[in-house]
């Protein structure tokens, strides 16, 4: 039946042609005449390129292109983009798909090759002479910002590539009048997403129509294909992004990145399709790298625990040159460092600054994490310095449920019930049991968060400095045999979304599940998505637009039922495909017989007012974000002999409005929360005292496996967002968002006798027992 799907726990429709291989990946995309393509990277951090010789590459057998930036340049109408540049007088750093003049990260691309296979393009690689000038480098913020340092780009007159401040209240006051001022400095490692497949491209410019048409594994497919415009100055009509499966995206797969133009530019080059797959080594310098931000703090409070002021400096460590995003994470963690509470004056700034590091993008929670690792740990301390219960403080600066909408320092966040989904979580924990296992190093652990979702309002993030829309549009289409198919712009990633947007619309139109096809992947075919699948917003802004979308259709269905059965619409009732009279038992037309109708007999069966077909197309911009949240609380184990921390339970209270499906919410919240204990005990890449990149493998990047998740456990609150059709609020993000926090916390009460005090991530055991030798992590 389709009434009832919203809110019901069905099995997710990808699963069975995902889980029986039969899923078509980025790599698994076969062309005619199609050659592969390998990337020469510069070992180095910082250097002029003095000379780069191909002749050899380019008369190695097999080989049928190479490549270097005086190439790219060549062939390119604009530099890589950056659309997100909202920092007052930005710099923006002039970047192409290969190094122009200088090398400013380990890893940046120098040349590349196409070739008739990937080993062959390898080979030929080796064969390239390239003479570098090395240059100091740059490769940490202190290094970065101390007075004479190297400048990576020597028109600037320092490396800050843009400032920005967000004021509210008076703060001067608020800390004049405090009778509690905390200060503290936090630190936050470099880290990157890990998705199983690494990115991929094959791209084919047709000689002949001058076409460019590309299989990308990303999770914006519009966004890419309009970069993909701006970059070789083509029209979009003459551009075609097609998205096969992805294995995972995880933010990473958002951006725009070089690869992408150095295929095209091969494809034209050789007349062929040319394809680009990085491998893992590769993925380590060349994904979007993210996280690493230093965040120095002071907080006003009374002695009561009501916090009056808020001042803080996020330094975002950015990579050699600015990523798609630009510094749009780190202003994200600065704009919403406030989080859940009512805090009435604050002055939150944002340094961007530049190193000769990877670049920086896009990863799961994007700055909320350290933004709520911040907040929970002042709320923590501030308990601690004024004797009180750490839930009392919070719940004595929550933003009240009547307070809302509330406008925060920038966002306006439409609802909460705050105190309500804390209870509901100390509730899950006392169920659990935990109090009688809390003792001899073991400790538990609580963080509140609250997340922007439903991204975003398009003339607001315009305003905000972002160069691309928010709004998503769908089409849903019943064809001549009563089945419905959704056409969407969203990418499939592995979070379900087919499934959902399915069930969106056999809810609304009253038709089986199974009778519901959803899809995706093709520029050509499928609406416009103006911000992808990114941003907690699948759900929310997709979701709502096929709502209303069904929601239109139902009712031209119902008007056409009422012709054929001489009856008002407001009479009938649909459900499981079949439009009935209420209360006159046999007296039905099934949809199928509608859809005959609208395609192929509509002589003596269609009312004359109604155009053919049955399909509807909604384009959904969202008036507002809509503000999920949620509270995370944790049960470790420390060793305190090794300083090894073991998860032994996790509890997850989640709000995220009305809940479509509460099996892929779980599943969402589990894997958040399984990324955030990574980031919070293991994933760290690391660079040498040279600046050269160190991590290079699993060996060295580690991430948790099955061995170190604990047991997950979710409990559901629902307050639905009234501005969004069905109460939709996004939650792809909310797992990752609270979990560094919860963990630190934990760490905490676990070593509460040895006054640690945990303000950076990882937390990795010798950091730890060091910690505990002198009192405090940091």
């Amino acid at each position: 039946m389709g009434e009832g799907l919203i809110g019901a726990r069905v099995t997710r429709q990808e699963d069975v042609r995902l889980l029986t291989g039969r899923a078509r990946y980025i790599d698994d995309v076969r062309l005619p005449g199609m050659l592969e393509a390998a990337i020469l990277r510069s070992p180095l951090p910082h250097a002029r390129i003095v000379r780069v010789d191909v002749t050899a590459a380019n008369a190695h057998p097999g080989v049928f292109a190479v490549i270097t930036g005086e190439d790219v340049l060549a062939s390119t109408k604009a530099p890589q983009p950056v659309i997100w540049a909202n920092l007052p007088d930005m710099r923006v750093s002039e970047s192409h798909a290969l190094a122009v003049g200088k090398v400013r990260y380990p890893g940046q691309g120098v040349a590349a090759v196409a070739a008739k296979d990937r080993a062959t393009a390898e080979d030929a690689l080796e064969l390239i002479e390239v003479e570098y000038e090395e240059l100091p480098a740059v490769s940490t913020l202190e290094q970065a910002l101390a007075d004479g340092a190297p400048k990576l780009y020597e028109d600037w007159p320092d490396n800050i590539a843009g400032t920005g401040t967000i004021p509210m209240g008076d703060v001067r006051a608020a800390f004049a009048e405090a009778d509690v001022v905390l200060t503290e400095s936090f630190r936050f490692a470099r880290q990157m997403g890990t998705p199983i497949e690494t990115r991929g491209v094959v791209a084919t410019w047709d000689p002949f129509t001058d076409r460019l048409d590309v299989w990308l594994a990303t999770q914006a497919p519009n966004l890419a294909r309009e970069l993909f415009g701006e970059v070789f100055g083509l029209s979009m009509d003459r551009i075609r992004v097609r998205t096969p499966d992805v294995g995972g995206g995880f933010g990473n797969k958002f951006d725009f990145y070089a690869e992408e133009v150095l295929a095209a530019i091969l494809s034209r080059r050789t007349e062929k399709p040319v394809k680009l797959i990085e491998d893992r080594a590769e993925s380590f310098v060349a994904n979007a790298h993210s996280r690493e931000q230093k965040i120095d703090v002071e907080l006003a409070a009374k002695n009561d625990g009501t916090i009056t002021g808020l001042r803080a400096t996020v330094y975002g460590v950015l990579g050699g040159v600015l990523g798609t995003v630009g510094p749009s994470p780190c202003w994200t963690t600065t704009a919403l460092l406030t989080g859940p509470y009512a805090i009435p004056n604050v002055e939150l700034s944002l340094v961007a600054v530049m190193t000769n590091r990877s670049p920086y993008g896009s990863f799961r929670g994007y700055g909320l994490p350290k933004a709520n690792f911040v907040h929970e740990h002042l709320v923590e301390q501030l308990a601690k310095r004024l004797g009180l219960n750490a839930h009392a403080v919070r719940r004595k600066n929550f933003i009240p449920p009547e307070a809302f909408p509330y406008q925060s320092p920038v966002f306006v966040y439409d609802s909460g019930r705050y105190e309500e989904c804390l209870d509901l979580c100390l509730k899950a924990v006392e169920d659990a049991g935990w109090a009688e296992r809390r003792g001899n190093g073991v400790g538990i652990g609580y963080s509140f968060h609250n997340e922007l979702t439903g991204f975003g309002p398009s003339r607001i993030i315009n305003l905000s400095g972002l160069g691309h829309s928010g709004f998503d549009e769908e089409v849903v289409r019943v064809d001549s045999t009563g089945h419905v198919t959704v056409y969407t712009g969203l990418s499939a990633i592995g979070q379900g979304i087919h499934t959902t947007l399915a069930q969106v619309a056999a809810h609304t139109l009253g038709v089986p599940l199974d009778h519901v096809t959803v899809l995706s992947g093709d520029t050509d075919s499928c609406p416009y998505t103006g911000y992808g699948t990114a941003a907690s917003r699948g759900a929310a802004v997709g979701g709502a637009a096929v709502l209303n979308a069904s929601t239109r259709l139902r009712a031209k269905i119902l008007r056409v039922a009422g012709h054929i059965l001489e009856a008002s619409p407001d009479d009938l009732s649909l459900e499981d495909g079949v439009v009935s009279v209420k209360g006159v038992p046999g007296k039905e037309v099934t949809l199928a017989a509608i859809g005959d109708a609208a395609y192929r007999r509509l002589n003596g069966v269609w009312p004359e007012d109604e155009t053919p077909t049955l399909e509807e197309r909604e384009v959904y911009d969202p008036i507002n974000v809509a503000t999920a949240f949620g509270c995370t609380a944790v049960l470790a184990q420390v060793d305190r002999e090794t300083g090894v921390v073991t998860l032994l339970d996790y509890l997850i209270a989640h709000d995220c409005g009305t809940v479509i499906n509460p099996t892929i919410v779980d599943g969402q919240l589990h894997g958040g929360a399984a990324q955030a204990i990574g980031g919070a005990l293991y994933e760290e890449l690391v660079y040498g005292a040279d600046g050269r990149m160190e991590t290079t493998s699993f060996t060295g990047y580690l991430l948790p496996t099955a061995t170190e998740i604990p047991p997950f456990s979710v409990s559901h609150m629902a307050t639905p967002a009234e501005h969004v059709p069905g109460g939709f609020k996004g939650m792809g993000e909310a797992g990752v968002i609270g979990g560094g926090a919860a963990i630190a916390h934990a760490v905490e009460d676990a070593l509460r006798d040895y006054g640690v005090e945990i303000t950076s991530l990882p937390i990795t055991p010798p950091r730890l027992l060091a910690a505990m030798k002198r009192g405090t992590h940091r």
